[in-house]
């Protein structure tokens, strides 16, 4: 009985559950009819009742009202400044509604009279809108003041739902978020509609989500410094623009001997006015920078020894930013982002994040609870956490990879809720052991996604922060990460890869997005084996499978593809190619080039084998060409917009922290003294001797008639001929090429003559040469006396060939000799078959010469 109604029970809920998930199913699909995304609004062609933003050179003006917030209004600015880059026609913001019959209305809930006009006569319905965080409406609107025909009405239940409507819609307008930090062209449009109906961009599954600017030096400290003096306002503006066009809100900003709030003061309010919610670094409690203690502090950062001037450091922190949105940083680390002293005891940890707090109740008047907080659990903080240190309950625990995209913890899903939620702190980026990775992008969004997602589905989503070091050249990784932190239920293992094609297409046109998306998958493929830092001559294995030789013909094969790419991709996109695509395929490809011939030339030079010295020459020119492809990037690219953004080191790494400038590879070179000639013999081999023409044992010629090497003319190697070629030898000149051959065949051999195709000049005589063996008897050959004009094959591959045959009837050294009777032959290979010679169209290569 038990059994059975165990069994029953088991049943019921599996069908409770199978109702459960049908019912989710229908409600959905019921939603999704009114609740569409808002890229899914725009279109190219006028559809029955339609919004036109612009078409036949007109443009409709953008209403925003006077009260609404200053930062709406900026990115108004912003929005008004896409309608004109794609339509090459400029519109304008007012603050009244115009007497045109279209508008584009744009404001927030309870912020903007027109929008709450329109929410109380029941011409917009926001419902599922009024009082959400971050969340947008897009819909045209019938009738909706007198004398407005039609209204697009882009609304917002914040600020920043307010901004991204704006924002979303210049996306789907074809505005790239990389537009000015990647030089992305954007593709002009005779007209642009909005169509009918309700589209709701939803609120984002993870609360803040943004960006830390870091190991910034020398890269993108050099270039802030050329282009805007320092790191102020105008060039967080940019940072700020892109965070948002990326729909993010948040922001570690750049730290090594910089302070955000203190550097430019215009940086903290024009933060708070776009709406970009700034923290300091897991080490940078309470607002202040390390900069700022170095600059203003006294005495030790040591809260035992200093805890009033301390304190007082940190009221100044508050005090200056209480009235903005931020997210205070609690906590302590050591001075210089390093662990506290050996021995630091929790309780005196938890009585700073106490002491903390009383300041931040002190300076805001409020609870501490009403003033977001976040503790970095970075390396050793988590130590402390994992002996038992705590922290208020509406604190956010900011959980943390190991610097290598490995997240290190996550919170026991069984584990009762904690209010303050949990944050990821991720890294594409990195300074420190055991090796720094900061030049190029290393991180496939594979890893980032199946970590990310593990972060996810534990429960973390109050904060996600990447570490992106000097922004650029992780532009990929960047959009990947905030596109996933909006919602990471929209990702599985099956569409990873369609996001990269999205995501090239939207850069480059869907014409060029699939093959561009091919190569910056496998790029970061081939870069997430090994970090180019990471890289050397031992990494991959020369012996064994012959690994090395495959991994850098991968990475040459895959820069062909982008070299191939970039010729055909229309000008406008160069740019935006090179530095997305090109550069970071080539230049890593370089660096394998390089280290490849590095394995090369040491495991030659332990043979004593001179073919070294060539590796060696290689490893040259690959170091020397690793500083062209900087030059190139930081001078070439838009002009020189990049200047310093290339700047950071990748070969030479002895340590995480150096080298402080590049330092090639030791190279060994294996010189051998060279042979004469007449002491060195071609041998015979696999049934054939094979021999270039300029390798010669002796070349006889006399006063009036000299032998002289063409380089590189003809088919293999270089070409023979006489100079001057109007002098004509006697038969007593003796004008001949001798090559000693070692043969350990006999028999009857054909002997192949490799000539270049010269026609019969001399009226139509021929062009003759003698051939011998050992001083024997010669036999003539006239290559060309036959011709009269008709085209040969011969003339179409290049050459000529002809045969003779010779007896040889006792092994060791035989001296072959060519004597020419007219100028004008060019001798480029001869052949000799000893009974093993296979067909090919070059010809055999070259046998090897053995010293006599």
């Amino acid at each position: 009985m038990g059994i059975t109604i165990k069994i029953f029970l088991k049943n019921v809920k599996r069908i409770t559950a199978l109702v459960l998930f049908l019912f989710t199913i229908v409600v959905l699909t019921s939603l999704s009819a009114i609740a569409q995304y808002s890229n899914s609004c725009v279109v190219f062609e006028k559809e029955a009742d339609s919004f036109t933003l612009f078409e036949d050179g007109k443009v409709v003006p953008v209403v925003i009202d006077e009260d609404d917030y200053a930062g709406v209004a900026m990115v108004g600015g912003w929005f008004v400044d896409d309608i004109e880059r794609v339509s090459s026609y400029k519109t304008y913001i007012q603050n009244e509604l115009p007497t045109s019959k279209e508008v584009i209305l744009v404001g927030t809930i309870g912020k903007s009279k027109w929008i709450d006009q329109l929410i109380s006569e029941s011409k917009i319905d926001i419902s599922d809108i009024n009082g959400t965080w971050e969340k947008s409406l897009t819909q045209v609107v019938e009738n909706p003041f007198p004398g407005v025909a039609k209204a697009l009405v882009l609304a917002g239940s914040d600020k920043r739902g307010t901004i991204y409507a704006m924002l979303n819609l210049s996306r789907a307008m074809g505005v790239s978020p990389w537009y000015w930090w990647a030089d992305v062209p954007v593709e002009k449009k005779e007209a642009i509609y909005v169509k009918a109906g309700r589209f709701v961009t939803d609120t984002p599954k993870v609360k803040y989500r943004g960006i830390f600017l870091n190991d910034e030096e020398p890269a993108l400290g050099g270039w802030v410094r050329e282009k805007f003096g320092d790191f102020n306002a105008p060039f967080y503006s940019n940072v700020f623009e892109l965070i948002l066009r990326l729909r993010g809100n948040f922001l570690w900003p750049a730290m090594w001997g910089k302070a955000f709030f203190d550097d430019d003061p215009a940086n903290g309010p024009l933060a708070d006015k776009l709406g970009i919610v700034m923290s300091t670094s897991h080490h940078e409690p309470l607002g202040r920078a390390q900069a700022e203690w170095h600059k203003y502090g006294s005495g030790a950062w040591d809260y035992n020894k200093n805890k009033d001037v301390l304190k007082d450091f940190w009221t100044k922190g508050m005090e200056r930013n209480k009235d903005w949105e931020t997210i205070v940083t609690v906590g302590m680390r050591g001075d210089g982002d390093e662990a506290m002293e050996e021995g630091t005891n929790i309780s005196l940890l938890e009585n700073i994040v106490k002491d903390q707090r009383k300041i931040i109740s002190d300076v805001t008047g409020k609870k501490p609870e009403e003033t977001p907080q976040v503790w970095a659990l970075y390396k050793e903080v988590q130590d402390y956490y994992d002996k038992g240190m705590r922290v208020p309950d509406d604190v956010t625990l900011l959980l943390c990879d190991d610097n290598w995209g490995d997240v290190r913890k996550l919170p026991d899903v069984n584990a009762p809720v904690h209010k303050g939620g949990y944050g990821m702190y991720y890294h594409v980026d990195y300074v420190g052991g055991p090796r720094s990775y900061r030049w190029i992008n290393v991180s496939q969004i594979q890893r980032i996604w199946e970590q990310m997602n593990l972060t996810y589905s534990h429960g973390v989503d109050r904060i996600w922060v990447l570490n992106v070091g000097d922004l650029k050249p992780m532009e990929y990784p960047i959009s990947f990460f905030l596109d996933m932190a909006w919602d990471p239920e929209q990702f599985n293992p099956q569409n990873l890869y369609q996001h990269t094609l999205n995501w090239c297409s939207e850069q480059f046109g869907e014409k060029y997005g699939a093959e561009a998306a091919r190569i910056i998958n496998l790029y970061t493929k081939y870069n997430h084996r090994v970090t180019p830092e990471l890289l050397d001559a031992n990494t991959f294995s020369l012996e064994n499978y012959n690994e090395f030789e495959r991994v850098r013909n991968d990475y040459r094969d895959l820069t062909l593809d982008a070299l191939r790419l970039y010729n055909f991709i229309p000008n406008k996109y160069k740019d935006a190619f090179d530095q997305l695509v090109l550069f970071p395929t080539n230049a890593t490809s370089n660096l394998y080039e390089m280290y490849y011939a590095v394995a090369k030339n040491h495991q030659l030079a332990k043979e004593n084998n001179t073919e070294a010295s060539y590796w060696a020459d290689v490893v040259i020119e690959c170091f020397d060409r690793d500083s062209l492809f900087t030059v190139h990037y930081n001078t070439q690219i838009a002009d020189g917009k990049w200047n310093h953004q290339m700047d950071q080191k990748r070969i030479g790494y002895r340590s995480w922290a150096e080298p402080r400038r590049r330092i090639m590879p030791k190279v060994i070179r294996v010189e051998e003294p060279e042979i004469p000639r007449e002491k060195m013999a071609f041998q015979e081999a696999d049934g054939y001797v094979s021999i270039e023409a300029a390798n010669y044992t002796v070349a006889n010629g006399n006063e009036q008639i000299v032998w002289m090497e063409i380089p590189d003319l003809g088919k293999t190697e270089s070409g023979m001929t006489t100079f001057p070629q109007n002098a004509y030898p006697s038969n007593e000149d003796r004008i001949y090429l001798e090559y000693a051959v070692n043969l350990s065949s006999t028999g009857q051999f054909e002997v192949s003559v490799l000539v270049s195709p010269t026609l019969n000049f001399n009226a139509n005589k021929g062009l003759r040469y003698a051939i011998s063996f050992n001083g024997e008897e010669e036999q003539i050959v006239n290559f060309n006396g036959a011709y009269r004009g008709e085209l040969g094959r011969w003339q179409a591959e290049r050459i000529i060939q002809t045969s003779t045959k010779h007896h040889i009837n006792k092994t060791g050294v035989h001296h072959l000799r060519i004597r020419v009777l007219e100028p004008g032959i060019v001798l480029q290979k001869i052949i000799i078959d000893t009974g093993g010679l296979k067909p090919s169209y070059l010809g055999a290569p070259e046998s090897k010469q053995v010293k006599l």
